[in-house]
Formats: structure tokens, sequence, C-alpha cells
């Protein structure tokens, strides 16, 4: 009976502040708009506009982008779309995240619709027609890698923040985690993965994630030359990126972060299971690998095996088998587990930074369990 009344009070307190956290994107809502879109001469231009919340991406900016990308495509007065955030701190911090948990705790509709709708968006910009250009001037981290990664074009700026931090929640990474981190030079997309390791600046170029870097003083230059532009090939807008980039010499002398590394992430993080990784950097000893293996011993045990066999399996993928994958991992996580709910509570709300994992080791989490997460879901699979 008292089982009964406190999953009755949990579902409650959760429908409140999913309530809540919805009052508070229809006022963001009213008092302006979180996607501004403009046409400026042949270009479409959309800023993400939640600057306070560093333009994290919700359920609103979703369907207010998409169906424009959409129009664009077809429009034959649009040549060109370029994105970007407002405020000068971030491109796009991420999903909305914690009304996408609230939501799920009470089995609301907004969990299963997110995650669907947000990579229906990533698949439309992985398959744009035309030139699209991300502007990831300043924090680039989960749902606005989405935004940007699978575009033709991603330039950097000094003020870049990359990082895919999502096993430090529960999560995985998503948004397409799965195709383009496989794809990067070597080991280094499953290190990144598995790690959440933060790259800044000039090497998120240098490591593939980004195609451009651009000094953030000549950004504004650069977009006005590019929306400039008459009927732009991409050879054409090539051209203009790559001469900003010469022009752009700042930390040119400085070598990739993790340069000295890559070597070692390679061999370290070659093998078959979490744990041959786990036991390759506690037995390397060396002080970087002594730091990853106490980084990982942070993670969700569970959120790291789906993450390691999402990596394998979409580096032969392509970009929409991977989405579909991580669709069905995206509802395991909201359905099946614990741990998303209990990472965003540490991270995100109580801010103890103290989860408490289930299963808390990598022995504990089966195989079957993993598998379970890869599971078709029949009718409500992910349709591109």
């Amino acid at each position: 009976m008292s089982i009964t009344i406190l999953n009755s009070t949990h579902r409650f307190r959760s429908l409140c502040r999913l309530q809540r956290i919805r009052g508070q994107m229809q006022m963001t809502s009213q008092a302006g708009a979180e996607i501004l879109v403009e046409k400026v001469g042949n270009a479409g231009v959309i800023t993400l506009n939640r600057p306070k919340a560093l333009n994290a991406l919700n359920m609103n900016m979703i369907r207010l982008m998409y169906p424009q990308l959409k129009k664009w495509e077809t429009d034959k007065e649009t040549d060109i779309v370029i994105v970007k955030g407002a405020g000068g701190k971030a491109f796009c911090a991420g999903g909305d995240i914690r009304a996408v948990t609230e939501a799920g705790k009470i089995g609301d509709a907004l969990a299963k619709n997110f995650f669907r709708e947000e990579y229906i968006l990533n698949n439309t910009i992985g398959t744009y027609q035309k030139p699209y250009v991300a502007l990831i001037d300043g924090i680039t981290m989960g749902g606005g890698v989405g935004l940007s990664v699978h575009g033709r074009f991603r330039v950097a700026t000094e003020k870049t923040l990359f990082a895919m931090p999502e096993t430090a929640i529960g999560l995985f990474p998503d948004v397409g985690g799965g195709y383009f981190l496989p794809r990067l030079q070597g080991q280094l997309g499953l290190f990144l993965a598995l790690t959440g390791f933060r790259l800044k600046g000039r090497d998120v170029q240098r490591a593939g994630v980004a195609s451009h870097f651009v000094e953030s003083q000549k950004i504004a230059a650069l977009e006005k030359e590019l929306v400039d532009l008459k009927t732009p090939s991409i050879e054409d807008v090539s051209r203009v990126l790559d001469s900003y980039q010469k022009r752009s010499s700042l930390d040119a002398e400085k070598p990739f972060v993790l340069e000295q590394h890559i070597d070692l992430i390679d061999k370290l993080f070659q093998s078959n299971s979490v744990e041959g990784i786990v036991h390759n950097l506690k037995t390397d000893g060396s002080p970087f690998a002594q730091k990853q293996a106490e980084t990982l011993a942070k993670m969700s045990p569970t959120s790291l095996k789906i993450t390691f066999k999402q990596l394998q399996a979409g580096g032969t993928m392509s970009l929409q088998e991977v989405l579909v994958m991580e669709y069905r991992l995206s509802q395991a996580c909201m359905v099946k587990g614990s741990d998303f709910y209990e990472g965003v509570r540490a991270v995100l709300v109580d801010k103890d930074h103290s989860p408490k994992w289930s299963p808390s080791t990598l022995k504990e989490v089966s195989e079957q369990s993993v598998e379970d997460c890869f599971s078709s879901l029949g009718e409500r699979d992910l349709k591109l």
C-alpha cells in the first residue's frame, strides 16, 4: 500500500515539474522566438535564440526548425543555409534533457516524440541538398552536435567547446554519434564517446569534428560574405571558408591537445569490450591512462557498454540506420533502466555529482541486457 502511495506521489511531482518546464517554455516563446528565421539575399539564416539556456534544444525549436529547412531545400530563391547561436557563449549546449526526463518518469509522450523528431531533424541536416553552414562559435554539445556535425560545413572558433558527455548522465552519444564518431581517426571517436573528453577551439577542427577553423572576430565578416554569394555552389562556399581559415592564425602553432597521446589512445582503446579497455588503461600505468581509467569509473557502466556496442555497429552503417538504432537505444534508456534519470538528477538537478548507478559495475551489466536495448520496436521504430 505504502509503495503505491509513494509511486503516486513521485508521478504527481514529476507531472508538476513537467508542467512547470512547459510553462517556462511557453513563456519563453511568448517573450521572444526561440528560433529566429531570416532571409538575407539568397541565404536562409537560422539563429538558435535561448541564450540564457545556452541555446539548449527543446521540442518547440525542433518543430520550428524542421519545416523551415524543408521549405528552403526546395525554394529556388534560397541557395545556402546558415545556422548559428545567439548570445556569444554557445551554439547549442545540448538537448533540453530535464524536460525529457520529467516526461519519461510519468510516461508522457514527450519522451518518445523528442528523440523521434530530433533524429528526423538530424537526418534532414545530414542529407541536405544545399550548402549547410553551422557556425559553432561557443559551447557545442549533445543536441548541438546533432545540429552541426552532419552538415557539410562546420566552422569552429577559439570559443568552441565540443563534447559528447552522455555516459556521465546514463545516456549514450546520440544524435548520430554512432555515425560520425567511429569515422574519426583511429580510436579517437571511441575515446571521446566513452570519456566525454572536451575539445576546444582549433582542436575541434583538428579532430575532424569541425570542417574549418575561423577566429571568432572574423565570423560576422564571414557570414556577410557567405550571404552575399550569388547562387553559391558547394565549391564557392568551400573557397570562402578556406580563405578565412588561412587568415586565422590564432593557436596555429599549438599542437593538437591529444597529439602526444594519439598512439596510446589507439592502442589502449583497441579492444573487443569495455572491460578490455579498462584493463588496458590500468595495466599501462601512465598518468594519461590512469586519468582515463578514473574517468570511466565515474560513468554509468550500462551506458559505457551500450556506447561501445553502438560505435562498433555504427562504423559500418548509414546515418539513417544509425539513427534508427539510436532511437531504439533512447527508448530503452527511458523505459528499461534507471541510470538516465539518476544521471540527470546527479548532474543537472541536485548537482551532487554522485550518481548511484544500477548495476554499479561493468561485470554486473549482462550482455543480454545490452543486446535488449538494440531490439526492434516494431511499429514504433523510427521511420526516415
